[in-house]
């Protein structure tokens, strides 16, 4: 086929390409976006119409649209090598340093070795296998079992899909992985026990977790894997003493913390990983999307001292027996090497907190509208829930057609905006600027209004 003289995209829209995360029939009545380009916090469709990026396109374009840095560091390994395997003890330049620069980026949490993927199910998939691995190798083989918390989302492997917290990314495709348990997440807009004050919630969900680890028996839990902010679960931000409160139980209970910075790793809720946030150090982190600001598609698994050491043990069979063809592509390391040099050269994690305190602030407008339930967020990673009913907290979710008008008002106005079950999601680039902000909340407030009249 001759694209470039007769393929029309616009006719062949929906109609044989399979979407992520929606019925396929819903995706032909109404044709995705097409987006051609995109350049610093815009984008723009095959109409010319240009859009103002409020969700950095999936949480993961944290250094803008078409930085010059990554386009010329991509073409320079293009044109030495684009790729090749790093199985049978091969590797490359980019890979190489890539692995230096996370283990020196993450020292003060002890990373020690670096296990590349292709993206953020892979990087989780990984640390549950490793995980398991880990205590084979220290002679507790009976240690299999995860827990995570409930509304937490780990990406769509069968692993991952096993420990996320949300029925809505399990129910098609159960049963999945035996032994994964859910405790509550420290979510003070709606928990079970109806605490409003942070840090009583706090000691409840480790009142919980405590009891569960007693129950299923600490010596058969192999980890506890959480986001440090809760990302497609409706971005929600633990209590100050949470994350510390979860290593003190499970470093009482010999249990491995792997922390899912997909969404929070490299910057976006204003410290260089999650956990740091928190002055939290994991055992495991799983990395992907601003890792490269998703220019190449590219996953890591990072292990500290004593997960790492397990493997070193000497006269102790160790093979990964994992891994997959495109670990450690040199293009997305390349990629990487260079979207981290502007991560840390731009300060990015700093800019991160400075603008997203102004946005949070902003956005508190936006209850003067009956929909909007609450606003919260921690640097450049804040939702607004949408409820039909502020006193019964009861949600507005699709398919409300509301939800459907306030996307499209949105949209014609300029903004693409991400609605997650009733949570409007916003995540911008960390390059996002307070101009950024205001036009977000100009097209907001016409989108809420053009809404009320469905």
């Amino acid at each position: 086929m001759d694209t470039a003289a007769s393929f029309d995209v616009r006719s062949a829209n929906a109609v044989h390409m399979l979407h992520p995360m929606i019925d396929p029939k819903v995706a032909r009545q109404s044709p995705p976006l097409i987006v051609e380009r995109g350049d610093g916090v815009h984008v723009w469709d095959i109409d010319g119409k240009r859009y103002l990026d409020t969700v950095a396109s999936l949480w993961n374009v944290n250094v803008g649209h078409n930085r010059r840095e990554l386009i010329d560091a991509v073409t320079a390994q293009l044109g030495k090598l684009a790729y090749y395997s790093t199985f049978q003890n091969t590797s490359n330049p980019p890979a190489i340093e890539l692995s230096a620069r996370l283990t020196a980026m993450f020292a003060p949490e002890k990373m020690s070795q670096v296990l590349f993927s292709s993206g953020g199910s892979d990087a989780v998939e990984t640390a549950l296998k490793l995980a398991r691995q880990y205590w084979k190798l220290e002679g507790q083989a009976q240690r299999v079992k995860f827990l995570s918390l409930k509304w937490g989302y780990h990406g769509v492997h069968f692993g991952g899909a096993s420990i996320n917290g949300n029925p809505v990314f399990r129910a098609a495709y159960e049963p999945l992985l035996p032994g994964c348990f859910q405790v509550e997440s420290p979510y003070l807009y709606r928990n079970p026990w109806n605490e409003s004050e942070p840090e009583r919630l706090a000691a409840l969900c480790l009142d919980e977790l405590e009891r569960t680890i007693q129950y299923q028996g600490a010596d058969t839990i192999a980890a506890f894997v959480a986001e440090p902010v809760q990302g497609a679960g409706g971005v929600i931000v633990p209590p100050a003493s949470y994350w510390p409160g979860v290593r003190e139980v499970l470093d009482r209970h010999g249990i491995l913390l792997i922390s899912d910075e997909i969404v929070t790793g490299f910057g976006r809720i204003g410290a260089m990983c999650g956990a740091r946030a928190w002055g939290v150090a994991p055992d495991m982190m799983a990395m992907a999307k601003g890792i490269n600001s998703g220019y190449v598609p590219l996953g890591a698994t990072l292990l500290n001292e004593r997960v790492a050491g397990a493997f070193e043990r000497p006269g102790v069979p160790a093979a990964l027996m994992h891994g997959y063809t495109y670990s450690g592509h040199a293009l997305a390391c390349a990629a990487a090497n260079a979207n981290l040099a502007i991560v840390e050269r731009e300060d990015l994690p700093a800019r991160a907190l400075d603008i997203g305190g102004y946005l949070l602030e902003r956005l508190q407008e936006l209850h003067r509208w009956p929909q909007v339930g609450d606003v919260r967020g921690k640097g450049l990673m804040v939702a607004v829930e949408l409820v039909s009913d502020r006193r019964s907290k009861a949600m507005l979710a699709p398919p409300h057609p509301f939800i459907g008008a306030l996307v499209a008002a949105a949209r014609h106005e300029g903004a693409i905006i991400r609605v997650q079950g009733n949570r409007l999601i916003l995540s911008p680039p960390l390059v996002f600027g307070r101009e950024h902000v205001d036009e977000m909340l100009r097209i907001l407030h016409v989108a809420f209004e053009a809404a009320q009249r469905t």
